[in-house]
């Protein structure tokens, strides 16, 4: 990091501790509400809340009974925010996700006029219920609601409420009937978020606390107003250019056609991450870095988050899949090939290298 940088961090301390005290209260009680309904899983609730206080978008995948969508009414309840799901089926049509034009007749005119009503896209916070059961038209429906915040419909743009957060669900065992998310729509999912089994402990407490007449209650801890201020503060954090060129270097070694990537790479990748993959880096690592009270983002936030930001971003070629190898094992491997860069040190053409 160079001294103007520095002292910058230093000059914003004050102020970035301050609003980094009240993102970790936010967060924790967000926590604790959700933990009233969530028993577990909480990797999973800290990728979550990083992503919404980053703007982000979640794919949620695991296998059924995992309390996906459980999470997502939790979330929505603490946050008092309109939330809609919608049940993604073979027959389901573009417009009954975005809205139709319908044609009404005024009362006192007598004259018929088109009338557009909104669709479910309209709300605070989506639920999108095994997205990979609708074919692609219905899937690029949400394309442009997830990255330009708008929807066009009949040639006319519709600007959506802020916040708003997509988090899907996708199971992935059963793939029978399904269509596989192209590459454009996975790339507009902030993490990838894996759902694993709870351990023993917590899967009797689920078994125990499920099986009684007890409903869960979520109190609301934040509103949309406050939370879009804490969204901003994420996007104001300071990144010194020592930690966006680690982030650069680790994205760049995800692509077989990059000068000095990995061997590996070459052997088991046919497409790596895209720039977007090093905004959503970037981004993880502002919001961790706020949420440990840090003034600037580090390497190691950056790392922390590699594997939901680059695990659907990372193309495995056919040698890959015979040799049983994962996307997520591809990134650790690159996590251990790709070095922190030194300080004072340019870039250089490899992605692990400094000249």
């Amino acid at each position: 990091m160079n001294e103007a940088a520095a002292g910058d961090l230093l000059a914003a301390a004050p102020g970035v501790r301050e609003a980094a005290s009240r993102l970790v209260s936010a967060r924790r009680r967000l926590a604790a509400e959700m933990s009233r309904a969530i028993v577990g899983q909480e990797a999973a609730l800290d990728q979550i809340l990083v992503a919404l206080f980053a703007r982000g978008h979640c794919l949620l995948v695991g296998v059924p009974g995992l309390g996906k969508t459980l999470m997502v009414r939790a979330l929505s309840a603490a946050l008092n925010l309109e939330m809609r799901r919608i049940q993604f089926t073979p027959d389901l049509m573009p417009s009954d996700i975005t809205g139709t034009d319908i044609l009404e007749e005024d009362p006192d005119t007598g004259r018929r006029k088109f009338v557009f009503h909104r669709g479910p896209l309209f709300a605070n916070m989506i639920l999108a219920d095994e997205i990979n059961r609708t074919p692609p038209k219905t899937q690029a429906a949400l394309l442009e609601a997830m990255q330009e915040r708008r929807v066009t419909a009949a040639g006319t743009g519709y600007n959506l409420e802020e916040p708003f957060m997509v988090l899907a669900t996708q199971n992935p065992i059963e793939q029978e009937g399904t269509y596989p998310l192209p590459e454009a729509q996975l790339d507009r999912f902030m993490f990838c978020v894996n759902l694993t089994y709870p351990g023993e402990a917590d899967e009797q407490r689920v078994l125990l606390e499920t099986t009684r007449d007890t409903p869960w209650n979520v109190e609301r801890v934040l509103d949309a107003p406050e939370l879009i201020r804490l969204q901003g503060l994420v996007r104001s954090a300071l990144v010194s250019e020592h930690v966006a060129r680690y982030a650069t270097r680790l994205i760049r070694a995800t692509r077989p056609e990059t000068p000095g990537a990995p061997d590996f790479v070459g052997r088991w990748v046919r497409w790596g991450a895209g720039t977007r993959a090093g905004q959503c880096l970037l981004l993880a690592a502002k919001a961790q870095a706020l949420l440990d009270g840090s003034p600037g983002a580090s390497c190691a936030d950056v790392r922390k988050y590699a594997l939901p930001v680059l695990r659907h971003r990372i193309v495995c070629n056919f040698a890959a899949a015979s040799e049983g190898v994962s996307s997520d094992e591809i990134v650790r491997r690159i996590l251990d090939a790709v070095p922190e860069p030194d300080y004072g040190l340019d870039i250089g053409p490899g992605p692990g290298r400094a000249r």
